[in-house]
């Protein structure tokens, strides 16, 4: 089978540009992968990789990721099927207004955000508290 004979991945939003937050320092034409631990919820690796179609998503995604790099968002592309992030969708924003999804296949970075508009900081405090607390309380759970 050719590339041009497989099948192009397909989930919601298709042909939409997407977005994943991060702190890691990568290239175009690395692949971001699952088996990460979440920046939301202590515990073992996530067996998926989560972006957005919405680059608000992503600079909360950034400002939130755990590590000391730099604060980046890169394009990326499926490379496989995705699927809504149900942590989001079913949880707190009924019908996926933060155009948040996830992938058991891996991202390939295409791209770079190079300027955006942060967070103020009293509004990145308080969800900083906000993850701190469902931490304390045993409530973060992330549906993997």
């Amino acid at each position: 089978m050719t590339d041009s004979d497989t099948p192009a991945a397909t989930g919601p939003d298709a042909g939409a540009v997407f977005y994943h937050g991060t702190r890691a320092d990568l290239s175009v034409g690395d692949l971001l992968a699952p088996g990460r631990a979440s920046n939301y919820a202590d515990g073992a690796p996530l067996s998926w990789i989560y972006f957005s179609a919405a680059l608000e998503s992503a600079v909360w995604g950034c400002e939130l990721a755990s590590g000391d790099g730099r604060e980046r968002i890169y394009i990326v592309e499926p490379t496989g099927d995705w699927f809504d992030d149900p942590n989001l969708t079913d949880k707190k924003f009924p019908g996926n207004p933060t155009r948040s999804y996830r992938s058991r296949a891996p991202l390939r970075i295409v791209g770079e955000v190079e300027s955006w508009t942060s967070h103020p900081p009293e509004a990145l405090a308080a969800m900083k508290e906000g993850i701190a607390r469902l931490r304390a309380e045993g409530k973060n759970v992330i549906i993997d």
